[in-house]
């Protein structure tokens, strides 16, 4: 696991983006996967900036998207496919036949759930994962005590998690009780994770998933055991880790080609 903090957001985001460019540069048909939220917004227009003025080239990329509401069609102003066309994918040049979602709407949820994993399996699985960490240390909608061999499946949102998503539906009664999101062993089986954390609300969850024990309490944590991960902290996520000079110490001393 490399950890890389940068001195704000802004920064720290430039450098993701730029890093996930160099890997679409190398494989052009790179297949993506991306989360819901705010936390990727950033990381998302530095990438259309890219498209637009340096010919960044997404059209023979594929896009996963992480998790979607149950019930929703994916044209529902609150679904999170609309929420990435608005961020990101209007913005490129991906192909409309080469973005996925999972098909929440569908009226067999478990089955809709493994035609995801089958997707993903035929595109030859994902390249690169992009995540954000929830207040819980959730990843995806893999709340804690999720667990770490988990799959594609449904999951009951807490009370806190639709309480945080009431804005998004306009009242708390609108928001969905459950969401279909990719498991933490689906995560674990793509060949490189980007994980973007920002803020001092999240530095205890980055404290916890980076330096504390691998538990499915902390469903973040279950990153650790993966091969190649990336993390991209600003000051302010980074201030409840331990060993911040040496992750300092290892990105500065890396030349700047291998930084990308």
């Amino acid at each position: 696991m490399e950890v890389i903090i940068q001195s704000n957001l802004q920064t720290a985001s430039h450098l993701a983006a730029r890093h996930l460019a160099a890997q679409l540069r190398k494989k052009p048909d790179l297949v993506i996967g991306i989360p819901s939220g705010e936390t990727p917004v950033a990381m998302f227009k530095d990438l259309i900036r890219m498209h637009r003025d340096e010919g960044l080239d997404f059209s023979q990329a594929t896009i996963f998207g992480l998790d979607e509401f149950i019930g929703l069609a994916p044209t529902h102003p609150a679904s999170h496919r609309v929420g990435a066309q608005r961020a990101l994918l209007d913005q490129i040049n991906v192909r409309p036949d080469r973005i996925f979602f999972p098909k929440a709407d569908s009226q067999d949820v478990q089955a809709a759930c493994t035609a995801y994993e089958d997707a993903i399996r035929d595109a030859g699985g994902i390249d690169v994962q992009v995540l954000g960490i929830g207040p819980a240390g959730h990843l995806g909608f893999n709340e804690p005590t999720s667990s770490l061999a988990s799959r594609t499946r449904s999951k009951t949102l807490t009370p806190r998690t639709r309480k945080d998503f009431s804005n998004q539906f306009g009242d708390e009664s609108m928001v969905p009780n459950y969401i279909m999101t990719m498991g933490l062993g689906t995560l674990l089986d793509t060949r490189e994770v980007m994980l973007l954390a920002f803020g001092a609300p999240k530095a205890d969850v980055i404290g916890r998933a980076i330096e504390g024990p691998v538990t499915s309490v902390m469903p973040a944590s279950v990153l650790q055991l993966h091969p190649m991960v990336k993390v991209f902290l600003d000051e302010d996520a980074a201030s409840r880790l331990q060993h911040t000079s040496y992750y300092r110490w290892v990105f500065q001393m890396k030349p700047e080609w291998q930084k990308f």
